[in-house]
């Protein structure tokens, strides 16, 4: 005689059948066309190239850089290019080439956090508005229409009031405001991708909504997720160039790339 539990083994089989039918409504040719998909789209590609240079000058910073971010040298105060500062120094003796090179740190900081903030809340709510529609789709849409008729220097202005200048600062502005057309692409998606079979057949199987989402239709939407990402880390780079170049970013002697813009202006 056996000693399993009938109810035990009516589990496991319900488990097992409900693992077959993901695997069987899962579309696995879209899954698997991602990657090649992103190859094709060339500014992706720049974006993703532009992306490994900054993680390999940031890496290796302090190999490249012959200085110091914040070291100086005495009687070189707006020394022009040379073999020993080959951009130069600024007002106060700093080597321009060490601080650029320093300086991708922090845009690489900033490019990242607000990108994966921008991503998590675009592909939320861009997923909740399209997968259920009616009221809370058009809730969402009409949050996103606020969020878009202000613009970001209006709210980094505020955030830096409140918070204070700097890096953190930036990298919450840009994450809270660079979301907005993901999260329609996102919607877009998946609005499309509810009226599929492979979906319907989740819905009359009793599928958990939320593993239709995750299992079944987030997968086949992360092809124009991954290219807006890998394209969005530049924009979010050069608008923290902007709000630094603004004033509203990090403070001196940050090497920020707008702030060192900032600072020369008056020698341009």
């Amino acid at each position: 005689m056996s000693g399993l539990d009938p109810l035990s083994a009516g589990v496991a089989l319900e488990d097992v059948d409900e693992i077959e039918a993901d695997e069987e409504l899962a579309p696995k040719p879209l899954r698997a066309d991602v990657w090649r998909r992103f190859r094709q789209n060339k500014l992706a590609l720049v974006g993703l190239g532009f992306i490994v240079l900054l993680i390999l000058v940031a890496v290796f910073a302090p190999w490249i850089a012959p200085y110091g971010p914040a070291e100086r040298s005495p009687g070189a105060f707006r020394e022009p290019p040379s073999l020993e500062h080959w951009f130069g120094t600024d007002t106060i003796g700093l080597d321009v080439f060490s601080r650029v090179v320093y300086g991708a740190r922090i845009s690489l900081r900033v490019g990242i956090i607000a990108t994966l903030m921008t991503v998590v809340i675009g592909l939320v709510l861009g997923a909740v508005a399209g997968f259920y529609g009616g009221k809370t789709d058009g809730l969402i849409m009409r949050v996103t229409d606020v969020f878009l008729a202000i613009p970001y220097i209006v709210l980094a202005v505020a955030i830096a009031t409140l918070f204070g200048k700097s890096v953190n600062s930036v990298i919450l502005v840009l994450g809270l405001t660079g979301w907005l057309g993901l999260c329609r692409i996102v919607r877009a998606s998946f609005l499309s991708l509810n009226r599929l079979e492979y979906v319907e057949a989740a819905r009359s199987l009793g599928f958990r909504n939320s593993r239709i989402i995750f299992r079944h239709m987030l997968p086949n939407a992360l092809q124009p997720v991954i290219v807006y990402a890998t394209i969005e880390v530049g924009t979010i780079i050069l608008a923290e160039a902007a709000l630094s170049f603004l004033g509203v970013g990090p403070v001196p002697p940050t090497p920020a790339w707008g702030l060192m813009v900032s600072e020369a202006k008056s020698t341009l």
